[in-house]
């Protein structure tokens, strides 16, 4: 919804970047897709690249993960933001870079006029994050879907830039995806949570929900294996056994009972369906585990802000 922000959180391999990849039409030449995806009541599954174009940038913008590699090293930073201007919203030279100066203000990068004609290489691994986050808000998209944003990014920087996120969601009451695997940053940030594993969404609730009441066995192994400051410091880190599936050769059944310790018979048989917990919330509260028993107060999550605030 306008405003909201969901989080996308799981293990690094779940399939997070791979299932918004989809959605902007960005899979590798060799993947292939299947479903739907509707973007205000459209479909854009399998929209041909011009017509993907007409939306992808002006109304559904993305933030890669890796900012350096993202950013054309042969360019300066104002051709880059200049051309998404002139091309989805036809300005002249000059509007364009009086708007792109604009947007990097509102970015804080310092001295954005004189910074505008600079190389990526010429900026910090944050300044350059922020010039991404500029980039995809030049056109004011209605969706921002970012990837891991803060990733290889010292912790002040990281507050720095979840701190702009939500005052630009605020201010421009953008919807936003935030794809992570740092539960403290959805703790911070997110509205509703989607949890993934071996390529699925195992679970989805609000923040409260996953935070408080996590209904899946992977969703409270990942709360318990997060640290915290408040514990005991003698104590052992619980950890998730096992390793993450391999996506081309799932196990049979659940893709998560080979670690999971509550395992039964089903568990192995029948892959389990994504179904409702709370009737009054439909498939916003819901998870695809065959346990039957009701989410439980986690014993470890005091609060739901633990971690980035």
């Amino acid at each position: 919804m306008p405003g909201e922000t969901v989080g996308v959180v799981g293990e690094s391999g779940s399939g997070k970047s791979q299932l918004f990849m989809t959605v902007m039409g960005l899979l590798a030449g060799n993947g292939r897709a299947s479903g739907s995806v509707r973007f205000r009541g459209r479909e854009i599954l399998g929209l041909p690249a011009p017509a993907l174009n007409r939306i992808r940038g002006e109304k559904i913008s993305m933030i890669f993960q890796d900012p350096m590699t993202s950013l054309n090293p042969y360019l300066k930073v104002s051709t880059q933001m200049t051309e998404v201007l002139r091309l989805h919203k036809g300005m002249d030279k000059a509007a364009a870079r009086a708007r792109a100066v604009e947007m990097l203000d509102l970015v804080r990068i310092p001295e954005a006029r004189r910074r505008l004609d600079m190389y990526p290489h010429e900026f910090s691994g944050g300044m350059r994050q922020r010039v991404m986050i500029a980039m995809a808000l030049l056109c004011r998209p209605d969706l921002l879907i970012a990837d891991e944003p803060t990733t290889a990014l010292d912790v002040t920087v990281q507050a720095a830039i979840l701190d702009l996120m939500a005052d630009l969601k605020r201010e421009f009451d953008t919807a936003i995806v935030l794809i992570t695997h740092d539960l403290g940053v959805i703790a911070g940030l997110a509205d509703r949570v989607m949890v993934m594993y071996g390529g699925r969404v195992i679970e989805t609730g609000t923040v409260r929900d996953i935070f408080y009441a996590p209904g899946h066995p992977y969703t409270e192994a990942l709360l318990r294996s997060m640290p915290r400051i408040d514990a005991d410091t003698l104590s052992e880190l619980p950890t998730i056994p096992g390793q993450p599936p391999n996506l081309q050769h799932l196990p049979p059944g659940c893709n998560f009972q080979t670690r999971c310790p509550y395992r039964f018979e089903r568990c192995v048989a029948e892959d389990p369906a994504l179904l409702t917990v709370d009737p009054a919330k439909g498939l916003a509260r819901a998870k695809a585990c065959h346990l039957d028993r009701p989410a439980v107060e986690h014993p470890n999550v005091d609060h739901p802000a633990v971690g980035y605030r």
